[in-house]
């Protein structure tokens, strides 16, 4: 099979299976929960089969996490949730890899080489960036990281490190879903309040504008002397 076929039959077999998910399997953690519960000793693993299976299928990251904690609970819930997310992102990241790396390379023009080679110098922190990001799409980064050149030891690391405080989050919220006062709930929201800003910085940062501490010393300066200094904010 050619390197473009193979790139068509991974976009429309996703796709299809996509389609399947989305009109076949609820919105719910419940109804996820509902589909592992009573398994026994097999349920974590099953559960993890199940959820990197579906989020393959684009189904919500966060649903599955919430799934994990009505199930299992925070403490036991959140190993199970961040072993589902890290098979998912490596599972479509192969998937892309395989099925698609070869006929981006053939078909690349200037831009997408450009693009590539930007992923690639970047490697950990463009992947981890992407993942600190608010609202970043969990399962497309997978994909698209998979057609870069990006090794995957790198990508599965700057992976974790957000996948552990998110999943973390998601899971206590989803076993305290009739409670959200509790102190697991409340710890959830400060995680993902504090991943909110640090996604924030860096996409401030990323957009080439001078982070809060330069500002806040030009502002100073300006302050002193009635005008900004010769150094700007670098002072």
């Amino acid at each position: 099979m050619s390197h473009r076929l193979r790139l068509a039959a991974l976009v429309l077999g996703v796709a299809a299976v996509a389609l399947v998910v989305l009109v076949t399997v609820s919105r719910s953690p419940e109804k996820v929960r509902d589909a592992v519960n009573g398994t026994g000793a097999w349920a974590p693993v099953l559960f993890v089969l199940i959820a990197a299976g579906l989020s393959s299928a684009f189904f919500p990251y966060q649903l599955l996490a919430a799934a994990s904690g009505l199930l299992f609970g925070t403490a036991g819930g959140t190993p199970i949730t961040i072993a589902a997310l890290m098979l998912a992102a490596v599972t479509q990241f192969s998937l892309a890899r395989h099925g698609g790396r070869a006929a981006v390379d053939e078909l690349s023009g200037p831009r997408i080489r450009t693009w590539q080679d930007r992923i690639e110098r970047g490697g950990f922190l463009a992947v981890l960036y992407a993942r600190i990001a608010p609202l970043s799409p969990f399962v497309v980064i997978n994909y698209v990281s998979g057609l870069t050149r990006l090794g995957l030891g790198t990508f599965a690391l700057a992976t974790l490190i957000p996948v552990i405080p998110r999943g973390f989050a998601y899971t206590a919220l989803g076993g305290h879903l009739d409670n959200l006062n509790s102190p697991e709930a409340i710890a959830a929201f400060a995680v993902l309040a504090a991943m909110g800003v640090a996604g924030a910085f860096l996409a401030w940062n990323g957009a080439g504008r001078p982070p809060p501490r330069k500002i806040w010393r030009a502002i100073r300066s300006w302050r002193s002397t009635g005008r900004p200094s010769a150094g700007g904010p670098d002072l």
